[in-house]
């Protein structure tokens, strides 16, 4: 038959070999693949499910775990904490005063040779008339004494004994360090009894009996008792004044003793020449 006559088709453009599949056709296989994993999830059931997950398990790495490295920890520098500094400031067992300005001294003796601060001096005068009401005689010694006067006290005296300092400072304040200086303190002796003066002996008069009981109602007391602090030998003449804040404050303040107690070096019986401390 001649197809000669016949109108020929157009031929279609030429199409790679993907286009060739029809969309149908490419999307199927993933389909196809969905349903027999569905279907095989099914026939396997929860036995299929461990399996797979035993599976899944076994392709994924697992990272080991890390020891754990305890480190020791750096050893650190000592602090070491300042030493506390110490608050006694003395001198063989003295501590420092300031010698006490001229103008707040008064006379207490008739021909002005002794005297004391102010305050201190009242109040001796009213210690002094109430000793003699209950007739005891209380003769004063020494008062306020310069820095120069304590100089021949220490020094002179103790080359005319050929003492060492340690063994002079028991009796006798360096130059400087006597609370005399101060104008508060008296050395008190027994007018019915003078060979007592300046000894420890003078414990055993009427005069020092009497102090003991009364001497603080006047704002007085005993400085160097037996084993005090200071390591000074026992004098039961020297008393001083602490009756205002100024004075408490000279005696007291910052005044921690660290030396150890010691027993006084003089007999009962010995007695000391001059005025000491």
């Amino acid at each position: 038959m001649n197809n000669a006559g016949l109108p020929r088709k157009t031929a279609k453009a030429s199409q790679s070999p993907r286009d060739d599949i029809p969309v149908a056709q490419r999307d199927t296989p993933k389909v196809k693949r969905r349903n027999k994993l569905k279907l095989l999830l099914i026939i396997l059931g929860p036995l299929g499910l461990g399996a797979i997950s035993l599976l899944v398990g076994m392709s994924i790495p697992v990272s080991e775990p890390q020891p754990t490295v305890e480190t020791s920890p750096e050893p650190t520098a000592a602090v070491s904490e300042p030493e506390e500094e110490s608050q006694s400031d003395d001198l063989l067992g003295h501590f420092e005063y300031e010698e006490a300005p001229v103008s707040e001294l008064q006379a207490i003796t008739a021909d002005g040779r002794i005297k004391l601060r102010t305050a201190a001096a009242q109040k001796y005068q009213e210690m002094l008339a109430a000793a003699r009401a209950s007739g005891i005689n209380l003769t004063i010694i020494s008062g306020f004494r310069s820095v120069e006067e304590q100089q021949h006290l220490f020094f002179d005296i103790k080359a005319q004994r050929g003492e060492v300092a340690s063994k002079r400072a028991k009796v006798s304040a360096p130059p400087g360090y006597s609370e005399h200086h101060t104008g508060y303190a008296v050395d008190l002796g027994d007018a019915s009894a003078p060979a007592t003066n300046l000894s420890p002996n003078f414990e055993k008069t009427a005069a020092f009996k009497w102090l003991e009981q009364q001497a603080p109602y006047y704002s007085f007391e005993l400085s160097f008792p037996k084993d005090n602090p200071q390591g000074i030998s026992y004098e039961p003449w020297h008393w001083r004044f602490v009756g205002d804040s100024h004075s408490l404050e000279t005696f007291y303040k910052a005044q921690e003793f660290t030396s150890s107690q010691s027993k006084a070096e003089h007999s009962p019986d010995e007695k000391i020449s001059s005025p000491e401390d």
